[in-house]
């Protein structure tokens, strides 16, 4: 017979491992981003308005 609590924590543990992994990611996504903008002036959005007229050019 399967041991489910053991099963379960095993699934949790990998889940909780993933969330982790994505945070730090994240984290790190944004300290990049942030050096980045300091580095070459403030970084601007591309508005929809602005794709339309790039493209069409």
């Amino acid at each position: 017979m399967p041991d489910y609590k053991e099963l379960y924590l095993k699934l949790f543990r990998a889940s909780e491992e993933a969330v982790n992994r994505l945070i730090a990611v994240q984290q790190e996504c944004e300290e990049l981003y942030l050096s980045q903008d300091e580095r070459e002036g403030a970084m601007e959005p591309l508005t929809p308005g602005k794709a339309r007229s790039a493209e069409a050019e």
